[in-house]
């Protein structure tokens, strides 16, 4: 699929074919695009643990639901929990930077050694960034770029996904993760039951409110020639209106085959 039909079919699926497996060869894709996400220091401070949903017993299972996600984490096959390592940095002590160095990615052109990362880099950037209160945002923040890698992934592999929060002290119990991951998110994962199009894509605030040009106030300028293009390459599609009946129709069937209320 192209990348701009795979952003333009993204929607938060909450209806999956509870009995339709995901193929372990899906989940390993998703992950490893994951894996090659781009992040600070070469550090990849992203962690998940892959759960499957028909190998937990009842109680467990019911233990993870929220009032939020309830029914999806019953109804989704794969449930993915994304956590960020802290720890990370200090293990690596520059060894993954070293590793950037070693192929050429940080080229002596920009100053980087091996010895750039071992007396100055690790010592005096990158341990003392580990004490600072903005280290979890901006280990968070990659951790986010990473997850959104795999989320699309999802989609282009023709399953569908939803994130959700979750409550880290049942998980804590359940998965045992290491004390110094910090929870994120779960996703939530499998064949989407509902349409592509899941009703239109859903609204979002006005383009022109959200991105500046050039200083804050000062609007960057939506060209109708640009939307028109991406309309047309399957990135802009039709938007997701109130009252739509063909959604609410959709809806109707899936409670009545799923045996969902309504």
């Amino acid at each position: 699929m192209d990348f701009k039909q795979v952003i333009g079919r993204r929607r938060s699926i909450r209806f999956f074919e509870p009995e339709k497996p995901v193929e372990r060869e899906k989940i390993q894709t998703v992950l490893e695009a994951a894996r090659l996400a781009s992040c600070a220091v070469n550090a990849h401070w992203l962690r998940a643990i892959v759960v499957e949903r028909d190998k937990l017993p009842p109680e467990k299972l019911e233990a993870m639901k929220t009032p939020v996600s309830a029914l999806i984490i019953e109804l989704a096959p794969v449930h993915i929990y994304f956590y960020c390592d802290l720890g990370t940095v200090n293990r690596m002590q520059g060894a993954r930077l070293r590793e950037l160095v070693e192929v050429g990615a940080l080229a002596p052109t920009h100053g980087w050694s091996r010895k750039f990362v071992d007396e100055f880099v690790y010592p005096q950037v990158l341990k003392p960034m580990t004490d600072t209160p903005t280290y979890p945002v901006a280990a968070a923040m990659d951790c986010g770029v990473a997850i959104c890698q795999a989320l699309l992934t999802c989609f282009d592999e023709g399953l569908g996904a939803c994130m959700s929060a979750f409550n880290p002290a049942i998980a804590k119990e359940l998965f045992n993760p290491p004390d110094d991951w910090i929870p994120l998110y779960v996703m939530l994962v499998g064949y989407p039951a509902e349409s592509w199009e899941a009703g239109g894509q859903r609204p979002r605030p006005d383009f022109e409110e959200l991105y500046h040009d050039a200083e804050y106030g000062k609007p960057f300028r939506r060209d109708p020639a640009v939307v028109e293009k991406l309309k047309q390459a399957g990135m802009i599609q039709r938007p997701a209106g109130p009252n739509n009946a063909e959604r609410i129709a959709e809806i109707r069937a899936l409670a009545e085959r799923l045996g969902l209320p309504t």
